[in-house]
């Protein structure tokens, strides 16, 4: 699950329009929530998660970090595995 800025359709952020890009290209399914819609989830999540910044990527409902950690993850090759536990 991707909490973002818009959705997979309309990314309202170039943030979350690359890791759009990143998940379409690992061809995983996922699905994507627009914190634009709830103030209260989007600030429940950055509490939840420790996590100040958007989009945040969740598998397993476990945070797996914003954009800088799934670029990293994607170039050392660990991103596809851990979208598949």
């Amino acid at each position: 699950m991707i909490f973002m800025k818009g959705d997979r359709q309309k990314p309202r952020c170039g943030f979350s329009r690359t890791l759009i890009e990143i998940m379409n290209e690992t061809g995983v399914p996922y699905d994507t929530f627009d914190i634009l819609t709830d103030e209260e989830v989007r600030q429940g999540l950055k509490e939840y998660s420790d996590w100040p910044t958007y989009p945040q990527l969740y598998v397993k409902g476990e945070l797996v970090g914003g954009l800088d950690i799934i670029k990293e993850m994607k170039a050392n090759g660990e991103l596809e595995s851990t979208l598949k536990e």
